[in-house]
């Protein structure tokens, strides 16, 4: 059994504390070299977005959907899988360098899936009526995002 040697470096326990619950989240980091607080808070703070597109990978691109019995059809699969997600993240990144129209949130790339699933996918009769429910969606979802910044706002100073 080999214990490994302790690495030169710069090692580091990060505390976060949630403002509403008070809870304490700890890390353990470690750099080769000395790193600033705010870079290694920011390099921290990536583990959340890296987790949520691993879960928009499931939910959206079907990524935990495979049933396959050789390693060639699990990469195929999951290429696809990661391929239709760059899409969607690409077509929503398109979609947030632009202004969105008054009181309406930016395309998202749930919307975007729901949109494609409904218009190309499965064509409705009246795809119209599919467009106005998204700009509908969009609009409560911009007033509800509104509220929540204001109460937060409210909340802490």
């Amino acid at each position: 059994m080999s214990i490994e040697p302790a690495r030169s470096g710069h090692h580091w326990l990060l505390v976060r504390r949630n403002r509403r619950t008070r809870e304490l989240a700890y890390y353990r980091c470690y750099a080769p070299g000395h790193i600033p607080l705010a870079i290694l808070v920011r390099v921290a703070g990536t583990r959340w977005t890296t987790e949520e597109n691993f879960q928009a990978s499931k939910s959206l691109a079907g990524l935990d959907e495979h049933q396959v019995r050789t390693w060639t059809a699990w990469h195929r699969w999951v290429t696809l899988a990661m391929l239709a997600l760059a899409f969607l993240t690409i077509a929503a990144l398109a979609e947030h360098a632009q202004p969105p129209p008054a009181g309406l949130i930016p395309l998202t790339r749930n919307e975007i899936a729901h949109l494609a699933a409904a218009l190309i996918i499965q064509p409705a009769r009246d795809p119209g009526h599919r467009l106005h429910w998204s700009t509908w969606r969009r609009r409560q979802q911009h007033t509800a995002q509104t509220c929540h910044y204001l109460r937060q706002a409210a909340r802490d100073p």
